[in-house]
This record gives C-alpha cells, structure tokens and sequence, in this order.
C-alpha cells in the first residue's frame, strides 16, 4: 500500500477536502471549506496546511475569515441547515480562549442537530513546556484542558494525542457528522505539538470516500396502529418540526394533508413545512403560536408529531393540548424523541419515508366537514388579526409587528429571514408568512444572541440566488456585530435590519410580566444611588455609524409618520443592490404583537415585598395547575385490542 509522509494537519486537511456525502440522488462535499482565525497552537499546524494547499491546489479546501471564533461556528450551523445537513465548515482555532470561544457555538449546533466540525487547539501532548501561555492548569487533574469542556456539547469527541490517532479520529468524526440522528457538533481537540508532526499516510485514507445518508422506513406495525388511531380521531393534528425540513418531506406532507385536511401547526424549526396560505396551515403552534393552531391544538384528541422534539415553546410548557383524551404519534428519526412524553405511538422513522408509508395506507380517511369548516374560520380570523397589525399606524416609533409587515411587503418568495434571539423570533413565528420550504430561519433551539448577522452570511453563503434577510434587535447586534467585516470583506450580500428599542424588548417584556418591572433590561444611564438603570436617559448610541465604520452600506429610516413606508422602500433598494446593507429603524418596545392564548413556564417568586410580584404569583399558579406532567397518550390502540 503507497503513503505519503506529512503532516497531521496537512493530511487532516486533504482528507476533509475528500470526504462527500450522498443523500439519494444528490452528492456533494460534506466539508465544504474551513474557517479559522490563527493563534499559537494552529498557526503551525492547521494553518500552515491550508497555507501549503493554498498554493499547490488552491480549491483543495477553500479558507475563509472569521472576526469570532462563535460566530464560525453560527455561519456553519447556517450554512448546514440550508443544506439540509448535508454539507458544512470545518472550524479551527487556537489554544485556549481561541478554542474556548467556540463553545457556545458548539452548544447551539448539538441543540439544534445541526453539523459542524470543531478543531480546536490543544497544549502539548509531550507536557514539555507547560504551562504554555493560556494554558489552564487543574492541580487535581493533570489531563484536563478546557477543551474538556466540550465533551457535554459534542455528539462526538476525540483528542489526537498521537499522530496515528488521526485515523480513527477522523472516520469516527465524519460517521457522526453524516449521521441524521447523531450528527451535531463533532470535536477533534489537536495539540499543538501533534498538529505538526508528521506520520506515513495510507493513500486510502485520503482518496473520496461517501457517506450515505440513513432514511429508515417506519415498521409496518406502527404505521398501523397510526392509522387505526387516525381512523378512530376527530379532531387530529399534525405538529411539524424541523425533521419535515431535514428530511425535505414537503411535498409528502402536502400530499398527506391534501387527503386527510388534517390541520398542521409549525414549530419554529418547522416553519416552512407548509407554505403559509396553504388550505390546512394554521400557522405556529404553542407559546409564540397563532390563534388559529392554539385553539385547535387544545381541542385535538390526536396529535402526530413529525420530527419535532416538542421543546416547551411548542407544548406551550405542556399547557397547549388539554383534550383529556388526546394521544400522541410521535414521528421522528431518534428514538429519544420519538419516545418523549409518553407518546402512544412512537415511530422511529424518516419524515419523509413515514407519510410515504402513510399516504399509501390511509384509504379514504378524510376529517369530516365540519372541523374542516372549523379550521378555515380559525385561519381567516388569524390572518385578519395579522393585516391589522402589519397596518401602518402612523406612530414616529412603530410596533416590531408594523417593521415586520414592512419587510414582508417588500420580501420576495425566496428570501430567508434570518433571526435568532429576543422578541423577534416570537413575533416572527406568528407573523412572518412564509412562501418557501427555505424560507424561515429562525434559531430556536438555543435562541442565540448574537447568532442573526453571521447565521444570515452562512445562509447566502450557501444559497447565493436568494437574499438573506437578517433581522436583529440592537441588544443581539451589539452581541455580534462585527462579523458584518466578514461580509464586506467576501462581498457577501445580506440584508440587515436592526431594529434600535434601546434595550431587551423580550425580556423586558417577560420581566414585566412576572413582576420585576423591566429591572436591568433598559439601555440607559445608571442612577448609581438606586442602583438602577430604569430612570436614566437613553445612552447616545450610534449603532448606524457603528455599521457604517465596518464597511457596510447602512440606510438609516427616520422617526417620522412615514417609517413603515420609509422602512419597505429601504428593503426593495437593499434587494437591488449588490452589496451588503443595514438598514437601521427605532421601534416601540411597548407596543406588542397580537396574543395568542398561549402560555410560557417561567417561575416567579413564591413571596415578595412587590405587588407586582405578588399578582404575577397569583397569575401563574392559575396557569400551572392546567399544565400536565407530561403530556402523555394513554394506551395505545394495540393494548386495546
């Protein structure tokens, strides 16, 4: 067997460039590039391999910029979901906090399901002279780094201690990251002195080697027991999760639903499912939901959930289905969630393969005339309460609900939106209308600040025939902002507008509402006597200019009566351009979206001098004695019988 002698990031590096995955039909590279920004510990070993392949075979492994190791690993998180999973960015950094810096974007990345691949510097394997700068040390234990603290946020971790551990290091990586159950953030922590050693490379590992994508088909017997359920319901409910997307079961779910005229609710990872004027969309379901899906939701004595892992905003914290009598399908391709909350039936399966299988079984089920009637007045009397709220008010400062609108108005059918943290996601879930299966990206899973500006370049990054509109409160802008250079400096085009409210809106929101009056959600001046930040005037910040120093075309909207108009003007010259744009507007924080008869788990103080605690207390214990301890399905049919 031939070898080659090199390194072991050198051989890393062109073994990454090799590896492709297949999903049916569809191939293409699983590592699509690397991002990385050098400190001591790569500088010498990863990036001096991407170096010497820069010049021998420029395309080998295409190398990009970062301004924030954490926002590398946000762009590749983007990037993959867009692509389905199928493909993502290698990210390396360098001892330390370079290395460290990354663990948030790990988290998000295991959370949400999503791959990435993390390369994170190590100190010397050989010890020889520790401590090394930025080396953290642990008296009790000599082995641990703080690339230890990845281990709780990786679905696989691996230390290269030894050139010859990069084999197994490897392929076990790539299993992970073309896993559809297992895959998220996988980790390869890499000393330094290791990175740049050398060892004899087998040819094999570094010739193109596919990873096929898994699609399990549904057991047949659970499929039957999920159509004895269905046949027996008459008020079933389809709650769709980011499996449909993954999965890209639209065109099944539309066909399932076609048959049946069974409603379908859209978690924040399922928006797109069904576009949004489709006959059976009744929009997003549970704590940030609409109307139209709440109401349905707490009537319904079945629920099928396909590829959701039902988290509490989509259960509205196991308050939103209150049929004493409703039971639970639970689709999904890991059995842990498949599994969740006492689910009836739990069918362990692809998304797209389990409405196949669906489909071909159902007959001439179809739910009866009445609750189809139901749930056409529910959608009309939703989408009346959204046309009056996008309305322009003529206010100087107008509602995030009025901007949304605006943006919509001046969207196109294609475009992403792009956001992540605040109360934007919330109003967007309920809002935003979708007209494309891409059309929604909105990070929920771990609902990162500072996750919007480099989650919109990873998206255009990997779809650059659509526009990425990135909506950003000034609170996660000023989390994040400066990946904005990364744009300029690629000449990637996204669209940016960052709604200036001169604090958290979300949380001073939520504060408000459990009785703690907004404290420490407001950007202002502090009262260092009160120890507070509530009564100050709002701080002088120019986050306009601030875009402006960074390279970014920005168009400012003034506070007048014609914002909105202003604002929707601004997004159509945005979208002609070709250049990246910010787009600054000031909102209302006080002023909300419509309610949605939903509810959110969030303790309050059990005793307190406030009395607006104490009512909030009194409001809560109501709600919580409507909540389930789990949401449950009782027997299931086969028991039955």
């Amino acid at each position: 067997m031939s070898s080659r002698r090199m390194t072991v990031s050198q051989a890393l590096v062109e073994f990454l460039s090799h590896q492709w995955s297949v999903d049916g039909d569809i191939r293409q590279r699983t590592i699509v590039g690397t991002f990385g920004i050098f400190g001591h510990g790569n500088v010498a070993g990863i990036g001096q391999a991407l170096k010497q392949y820069s010049v021998e075979q420029p395309s080998l492994m295409p190398y990009h910029q970062a301004r924030n190791e954490q926002a590398m690993v946000h762009e590749s998180v983007a990037y993959s979901r867009v692509q389905r999973r199928r493909a993502t960015f290698a990210c390396t950094a360098s001892v330390g906090p370079g290395a460290s810096n990354m663990l948030t974007g790990a988290a998000l990345a295991t959370v949400n399901h999503l791959p990435v691949l993390l390369l994170p510097s190590d100190t010397f394997a050989t010890r020889v002279s520790d401590p090394v700068l930025q080396q953290l040390e642990m008296p009790h234990d000599a082995t641990l780094s703080v690339n230890d603290a990845f281990k709780p946020l990786s679905r696989f971790f691996d230390r290269v201690n030894r050139p010859e551990q990069l084999f197994s290091a490897a392929l076990s990586a790539m299993r992970v990251l073309t896993d559809p159950v297992e895959t998220g953030a996988v980790t390869i922590s890499l000393p330094e002195d290791v990175q740049a050693e050398v060892l004899d490379v087998p040819a094999e590992f570094l010739a193109d080697r596919e990873w096929v994508f898994r699609r399990p088909r549904p057991d047949r017997g659970s499929i039957h027991e999920a159509i004895r359920a269905l046949r027996s319901s008459k008020r079933p409910m389809i709650i769709a999760g980011g499996g449909v997307i993954y999965s890209d079961a639209h065109a099944a779910l539309r066909s399932f639903v076609e048959k049946t005229k069974i409603p379908v609710g859209t978690s924040q990872a399922g928006v797109g499912s069904l576009h949004w004027d489709h006959p059976q969309s009744v929009g997003a379901v549970g704590a940030t939901g609409t109307t139209a899906a709440n109401r349905l939701a707490k009537q319904a004595d079945l629920i099928i959930g396909i590829g959701t892992r039902y988290s509490d905003f989509t259960t509205a914290s196991r308050t939103a289905f209150q049929n004493p009598a409703v039971k639970f399908i639970n689709i999904n391709i890991a059995s842990f969630d498949a599994f969740k909350h006492g689910s009836a039936t739990p069918i362990v399966a692809d998304a797209r393969e389990s409405l196949l299988e669906l489909i071909a079984e159902i007959g001439n089920y179809r739910i009866d005339s009445e609750f189809e009637n139901e749930i056409t007045k529910e959608i009309k009397g939703w989408n009346e309460v959204v046309e009056a709220a996008f309305l322009p008010s003529g206010r100087e400062l107008p509602s995030q609900a009025e901007i949304i609108g605006a943006v919509q108005k001046a969207s196109s059918e294609r475009d992403v939106v792009v956001c992540a943290a605040g109360s934007l996601p919330g109003d967007l879930h309920k809002l935003w209308r979708v007209r494309d299966d891409l059309g929604y990206h909105v990070e929920y899973g771990y609902s990162c600040m500072g996750y919007e500006i480099a989650g919109g370049i990873g998206v255009r990054r990997s779809a650059p025939d659509r526009d990425a509109i990135v909506m950003v409160g000034d609170g996660s802008y000023l989390m994040m902002h400066t990946e904005i250079v990364t744009a300029v400096a690629e000449g990637i085009k996204v669209i940016i507008v960052l709604i200036q409210n001169h604090g958290y809106a979300s949380i001073g929101k939520l504060s408000e509402d459990i009785g703690s009056q907004r404290y420490g959600t407001k950007y202002r001046f502090k009262d260092a006597k009160a120890n507070s930040f509530e009564t100050g005037d709002p701080l002088p910040v120019d986050l306009a200019a601030n875009a402006e120093s960074l390279g970014i075309d920005v168009i400012r909207i003034q506070p007048t009566k014609n914002s909105i108009e202003d604002l929707s003007k601004a997004v159509t010259k945005a979208k002609a351009s070709n250049r990246a744009t910010l787009i600054h507007i000031n909102s209302d924080p006080m002023a909300f979206a419509p309610g949605n008869e939903s509810w959110w788990d969030v303790p309050v103080a059990e005793v307190s001098i406030l009395e607006s605690t104490k009512s909030a207390r009194a409001n809560y214990e109501i709600k919580k004695s409507i909540q389930k301890p789990y949401l449950g399905g009782g027997a299931s049919e086969r028991n039955k019988q």
